[in-house]
Order: structure tokens, then C-alpha cells, then sequence
């Protein structure tokens, strides 16, 4: 898979000329990827700053269509001593996913078939986790290995019983309900490729459900966004994933009703 990270550095500079105007706070660009101070050449961007935007577009949209290497990342996560299993989704091509989300929202006959077979050995574990490439595959191939290794780590410390990681291909997120519900878990949660930002082709996004069912909605799901390393790396992502798991179960709930603890102690794992 190409190595498609993005440099701003490789974008020439704009000439200096006189029509070339730079924003006063160009500084704040050091603290934030954000598109700011982009300056103005008369009433238009600078060259610099159209040809910077043209390379964060281009990167988008290549890391929407890239293919998914689901054994490498398989091979990837069972170096890390995890059990592995691979499932499939309604959808069969990655266009027909991108064109009919609905069809990544449940699983193929055969998987469904699958997980209803395992329920007598996997069922009513703590925790069944999904991972896919959702509209990233770049991000799946960066940041699910580093998440999944420090958030089971501290699980596993934890005591928390957990299935073998389900890879599956072509997954939107409210999947998580369906296998929950065949594997009767107490929480399920999905690590997958969030659409892709303008300068972040590689971006992460981790989903949990607490008691899923298929009436769940989005407003049930606990969400940590934007895992990548120039944003919530991913060692700390899961043990963010990992302190906000334990408290759903302790309080029972996630999405919008979970609280977070307030006071001084950050986690449950830092003594």
C-alpha cells in the first residue's frame, strides 16, 4: 500500500512578490493542522496554499478508494497474541459499500450463520471487538494494531473476558449491534477508518456500545475520534477507550448518557 502521508513541507513556496500578503498570526499554524492564515495574493490564495489544498483533497479521496489488506492487518494483530476471526458484511465490493451504506450495517448469511455456531463458546463475554477499514483503509493499517495492543493490554488487566477481534471488511459502525446481539456481549466496540479531513488521510474512529442491541442508535455509541499520531495517539486512545469502557460497564450505559468521573484522578489504570 503506498506510503500516502502528507507533507506541506513539499508543496513549493509562493514566489515573493509584491501582491503576496501574509496573515499577521501565520504563527498559530504550528499548534493546529487546521487550514488557517493561508495568506493572499490580491484578492485570490497564494500558489503554495491552492496546490497545498489540491495534495489534501487528492489524499482524501485516494484514502477512501484504497483496497483493505485484511491479512496483513490479521497477520499484524496476532503477532500481539490476539485470536483473530474474519467476518463479512452484505456488501461485496468496496463500491458497492461506498454506494449502499446499509449493506455494510449487517452481516453476509454466512457470517451471521458463523456467529450464531460460536455463541455457546463466545457468548456473554465483556467485550466482542470489530475492526474494518471503513473509508480509511490507510487509517486501519496505521492505527489499529497500536490501539488494540494498549487498550486489551489494560482489559486484559482488568479481568474483562473478550472475544477474538472480528476483522470485517467493509463495515459501517451500527454492525457492532448485530454481532453483539449474536454473541450476547456486554459491550461491543468497532475500531474502523473515519472519512477522511483534509490533512488527515489516516484518521482513526472508536465506537462502543454498552448492552447492544438492534435498537440501538448513535446517541447510544461512546465515541473517540481522530486516533493518529497528530492527534490522540493511539497508546493513549486506548487507554482512553479502556478507562471509558470501565465505566460504562460500571454505571451501566454509554453515548449520551455515560458521565465521566470528575476530580483529579484520570484513569483507572494510572496509580
Amino acid at each position: 500500500m503506498p506510503d500516502l502521508k502528507f507533507d506541506a513541507a513539499s508543496i513549493p513556496a509562493t514566489a515573493n512578490h509584491a501582491t503576496a500578503h501574509p496573515d499577521a498570526w501565520a504563527g498559530l499554524k504550528q499548534f493546529t493542522r487546521a487550514r488557517i492564515a493561508l495568506g493572499r495574493a490580491g484578492g485570490s490564495w497564494q500558489t503554495g496554499t491552492l496546490l497545498e489544498f489540491r495534495l489534501a483533497h487528492a489524499l482524501a479521496r485516494d484514502a477512501v478508494g484504497l483496497d483493505f489488506d485484511a491479512a496483513a492487518l490479521e497477520k499484524r494483530i496476532k503477532e500481539h497474541g490476539f485470536e483473530t476471526t474474519r467476518l463479512s458484511t452484505a456488501a461485496t465490493t468496496r463500491s458497492e459499500f461506498l454506494q449502499r451504506p446499509d449493506l455494510g450495517r449487517r452481516l453476509s448469511a454466512g457470517s451471521e450463520a458463523f456467529l450464531n455456531g460460536k455463541t455457546p463458546t463466545w457468548g456473554g463475554r465483556d467485550l466482542a471487538v470489530l475492526v474494518s477499514d471503513g473509508l480509511s483503509a490507510l487509517a486501519a493499517e496505521r492505527q489499529i494494531v497500536p490501539t488494540l495492543a494498549a487498550l486489551l493490554a489494560l482489559l486484559t488487566k482488568a479481568r474483562w473476558t473478550i472475544c477474538p477481534i472480528l476483522i470485517v471488511p467493509f463495515a459501517r459502525v451500527k454492525l457492532q449491534d448485530q454481532v453483539g446481539v449474536h454473541l450476547q456481549a456486554r459491550h461491543t466496540l468497532m475500531l474502523l477508518g473515519e472519512r477522511p479531513g483534509l490533512g488527515s488521510p489516516d484518521s482513526l474512529g472508536a465506537y462502543f456500545t454498552c448492552h447492544p442491541s438492534m435498537e440501538k442508535t448513535d446517541a447510544d455509541r461512546t465515541c473517540v475520534s481522530n486516533i493518529r499520531t497528530e492527534g490522540l495517539r493511539p497508546d493513549l486512545a486506548g487507554l482512553k477507550l479502556a478507562d471509558l469502557l470501565i465505566e460504562s460497564a460500571r454505571q451501566g450505559c454509554s453515548g449520551i448518557f455515560l458521565k465521566e468521573p470528575t476530580g483529579k484522578k484520570k484513569s483507572v489504570f494510572l496509580s
